[in-house]
């Protein structure tokens, strides 16, 4: 691990796996296009899906020499997020970001056998566990539907990227049903790729022609703090209720998970029994965690027999 992100030296060359910034001598992986993953800067060969590179575009970083495919790289589903992937190459699998469980259009990952695995573990933690999709969907839906019965207009939160998209397509039956703008325009990029998602108004266009003084109504936002001005206004013109969707919502250590007036438990990761049959099934002899909580998870792996360590910042500088 170093400043720049993850280096590997193997017998294929340098690759850095989500780099910072990319790198002139190597090769630059880019698992997926939530901001925390994308490079600031330019420099070499960028290795990406199709979808990544153009969302990439989308939220402002133009990817150069960009490439959706080289000998000796396998690109994997990860099905955390459209375009997101995993990275097997030398007999090493890196993970980006990682969700085993069907979400509507996104698919589970199928992991591949690897000797070195390199894993996320953000959920890491007993205490996390995800309940079903069909579970989240009938409490939302019910939710919903006593709101409705009073009159009063429902926002629901989620990631710009990943959550808001699955929103639309689990909640699309709910009419009239608009979108921030900023989710609108991803979805229409969603739409470009071949996802069947709901045609809906922004919410500047619906506020223009007077359709939100029309209650009830249902709008996907991404998550904002109850000081945002656009959301304050939605609470205080139109009385609108909040239901937020985060994998944190559950936990009592971690208050960032519930900002909504009604927090429900939603990733678009693996929940902690997930990633440990995650590596199980990969076969790997040795795993290294990264992202979350990896002292925690990497010491349980080793109760169960793998080797597994942290890969932290100067822990070592590279390895082959």
């Amino acid at each position: 691990m170093t400043k720049n992100g993850i280096l590997c030296e193997t017998d294929t060359g340098t690759v850095y796996l989500d780099p910072k910034k990319t790198d002139l001598d190597g090769i630059n992986f880019v698992s997926h296009a939530h901001s925390d993953h994308l490079p600031s800067k330019n420099g070499g060969t960028i290795l990406s899906s199709i979808e990544t590179n153009e969302i990439s575009g989308l939220r402002g970083f133009t990817m150069k020499n960009h490439v959706d495919s080289l000998d000796g790289f396998s690109l994997i589903d990860s099905g955390h997020v459209l375009g997101s992937k995993g990275l097997l190459f030398d007999d090493i699998f890196y993970t980006g970001d990682i969700c085993t469980r069907d979400r509507g259009f996104l698919k589970a990952a199928k992991v591949p056998q690897c000797k070195t695995l390199i894993t996320e573990c953000t959920f890491g933690l007993p205490e996390f566990t995800f309940p079903q999709m069909d579970e989240i969907q009938n409490q939302v839906n019910q939710l919903i539907a006593d709101l409705y019965a009073k009159g009063i207009p429902v926002i629901l939160m989620g990631y710009q990227l990943g959550k808001a998209q699955t929103l639309t397509q689990m909640f699309g039956h709910w009419d009239p049903l608009y979108l921030h703008d900023s989710i609108k325009e991803m979805n229409i990029l969603h739409q470009k790729f071949g996802i069947s998602l709901k045609d809906c108004l922004g919410h500047s266009e619906a506020q223009k022609n007077g359709l939100l003084e029309k209650k009830p109504w249902v709008m996907i936002t991404p998550v904002l703090s109850a000081k945002n001005k656009f959301l304050q206004e939605m609470k205080s013109k139109y009385g609108a209720v909040t239901i937020g969707f985060s994998g944190w919502a559950q936990s009592k250590k971690f208050s960032f998970g519930r900002r909504a007036d009604y927090s429900v438990t939603m990733s678009d990761h693996c929940d902690y029994n997930e990633l440990v049959d995650m590596v199980v099934k990969s076969g790997a002899e040795q795993v290294y965690t990264i992202h979350g909580f990896v002292e925690e998870f990497a010491t349980h792996l080793n109760t169960l027999g793998i080797s597994a360590q942290p890969l932290v910042r100067n822990s070592l500088d590279n390895w082959s």
